[in-house]
């Protein structure tokens, strides 16, 4: 039962928040151990369609995708470049490659609120320390520069790679919406996960502890789980 409640009516209502509207994602530039993240700009096309190119599952699940050649790549890139929800971001690796593609979407800065979606990565970025270190470094803009106190995950309940990732980062699951979208001529019941700024400081430890080089042997293997530290 809520401790809070209405003066005037007597009646339960939510905890007094900050309602100051949160920051829009912009141009910058996050810099990690094992790369850095940044604005997606034409430039990139050359770099993501030689490690996208032929790997047609990784668009199962978007509403967009495989594209037969790199021309109409790089016009689809160019489009997504100019938008402002979502605003894409690119993966970029210690050696300048481009290797993946993700964004902040569905921003609602009255209610302090931000998705993170639309996340390719190519097969040469997935499980490597840098697929990690970008979700943490744009999770960390959005609630420590940006002031989202709410940072949301949403996949296809199907995309079971997708659901997994989430747990594994540390969201929450909170259900699912049946029948909520008609993708590419089929329908998708959508899986919902939060994280909120009061999970932050902990989920942030979590990630820090897996990042830390002492966390992998002289092979790269992990010694402690991130599902574990985010435990």
């Amino acid at each position: 039962m809520s401790e809070h409640v209405d003066p005037k009516t007597g009646q339960p209502v939510g905890p007094p928040v900050d309602d100051r509207p949160a920051r829009r994602p912009g141009s910058v530039t996050l810099a990690g151990r094992y790369g850095h993240i940044e604005k997606l700009n034409a430039a990139h096309a050359s770099s993501l369609w030689d490690v996208l190119n032929g790997h047609d599952a990784l668009w199962t699940y978007l509403s967009y995708g495989p594209f037969t050649d790199r021309t109409s790549f790089a016009t689809w890139l160019a489009e997504r470049e100019q938008l402002e929800d979502p605003f894409y971001y690119v993966v970029v690796d210690k050696q300048a490659r481009a290797l993946g593609l993700i964004t902040l979407r569905d921003i609602r800065p009255a209610m302090r609120v931000i998705e993170i979606g639309h996340v390719v990565f190519s097969p040469s970025l997935q499980r490597t320390p840098l697929a990690t270190e970008a979700q943490y470094l744009l999770m960390r803009y959005a609630f420590e520069t940006l002031g989202y106190r709410r940072y949301e995950w949403r996949c296809n309940v199907l995309n079971g790679p997708s659901y997994r990732a989430a747990i594994r980062l540390g969201f929450t699951f909170e259900g699912t919406f049946r029948q909520d979208m008609i993708m590419r001529g089929r329908s998708r019941d959508t899986a919902w996960f939060s994280i909120l700024d009061s999970e932050w400081p902990t989920r942030k430890h979590g990630f820090e502890r897996w990042l830390a080089p002492s966390n992998f042997d002289a092979d790269g293997r992990q010694k402690e789980p991130l599902r574990v530290l985010n435990g």
